[in-house]
Parts: structure tokens; sequence; C-alpha cells
């Protein structure tokens, strides 16, 4: 059986790739222009880059052209209290009401209201890392005592993969932590979101 015209487009272009015609880097036609050259229908063009999005060989948003993926830096995660400490990049802050699972992890009640700050952590090239996003109530907090922290594998949402540059469902890390004052009580929790594909935990 022949294959799908979308499965020739990801041949295509893998090929292309491989070939070293599209460099990492390398700023890949528009879906149209694609369409077009291997006369396919755009749809079909839409769901080989969405494949190739997922496996991480085209980087890039879904609205956006994309280029040709450099090969991730592999980190492993030993602390996750520590700083990070490379460049930031876009971020975002509001506030909201505690839900069941922000309210156990703080030790508020469900409703509290909660200010919330979300970090995009880049690598040393300025590419996307991982995303910390962290909540507390009250006013956020200088210090505390000690942290803990359970890790799960999950997978990324829209909003998460949107400004990661992947696509939603790629398999992730999901580290929550959470850091107490001296006094025991919850100060700042937060969820760690680290593709796999970028991201090792080791257990100590």
């Amino acid at each position: 059986m022949p294959p799908a015209p979308y499965e020739r487009v990801i041949a295509e272009i893998r090929r292309r790739i491989a070939r070293g015609d599209w460099p990492p880097g390398h700023q890949i036609p528009s879906r149209t222009e694609l369409a077009r050259e291997l006369a396919i229908s755009p749809a079909s063009v839409r769901r080989a880059m969405a494949s190739l999005r997922r496996t991480g060989e085209l980087d890039g948003s879904a609205r956006a052209r994309l280029f040709v993926a450099h090969a991730p830096a592999v980190r492993t995660l030993l602390d996750p209290d520590a700083e990070w400490p490379y460049p930031t990049g876009d971020g975002a802050t509001g506030s909201c009401r505690a839900t069941s699972d922000l309210a156990e992890r703080l030790g508020v009640p469900a409703g509290t209201r909660l200010s919330w700050r979300r970090t995009e952590c880049l690598d040393p090239d300025y590419r996307p890392s991982h995303l910390v996003t962290a909540w507390w109530a009250g006013a956020r907090p200088r210090g505390w005592e000690r942290c803990e922290a359970e890790a799960a594998l999950d997978h990324l949402r829209l909003d998460e993969a949107d400004q990661l540059g992947l696509v939603a469902g790629v398999p992730t890390w999901r580290v929550t932590r959470t850091r107490f004052g001296v006094d025991g009580r919850a100060v700042e929790t937060a969820d760690l979101v680290l593709p796999t594909d970028r991201w090792r935990l080791r257990l100590r």
C-alpha cells in the first residue's frame, strides 16, 4: 500500500535534512509553498509538520514558520530547588483562586486568592529548556527552610507546548516542588515542566 500523503511529506522533509539541504536552524518553506511544490494538500503538509514537531525534528509554534531543530541539550535534574543559572525568556504573572490541588499543597482553603508567576527557562543558546510556574498566598516568600518535591510522567498542555515550541501531548516530567518556612508551613508551591527529550531525573 502506498504511503499516505502526509507520510510522503515527512519522508521528503527528513530526506532534505539528512542530505544537509536544511541544516539545524534552517527555516523551512511555508505550508502553502510545500503543498504547491509537492503537489499535496495543505492539510497533509500541516499534519506532517505537526508530526515532526511532536518528534522534536522541527521547532516553532503551530501558527508560525518552522525551523529544523537542533539536537536538544539533555540535562539531569539533581536539585529541584536550585536556581536556574542560565537566561530566562518570556514570563507571565497573575492571580487565581486555589484549586483543591493547590490548596492541599499550600495548606490553605480552596478558593483562596493566590498569586502566580510562570518563568520560561532557556539554555545558554537561548532555546527553551523548561517552564516553572509558582503559586503563593500573600507576599511571595524571600526565604524558606526546606523543600519537598515529587515527580510524575505527564504530557504537555496546550499553553505549555506553545511556550516551549512543542506540541501538546509530548511526554514531560512534571515535578511538583513545595517550599516550607521555619514554622513548617508551606510558603510556595511550583510545577517544573521538563520535556523528557531534554531532561533526565536522578533519584537520591
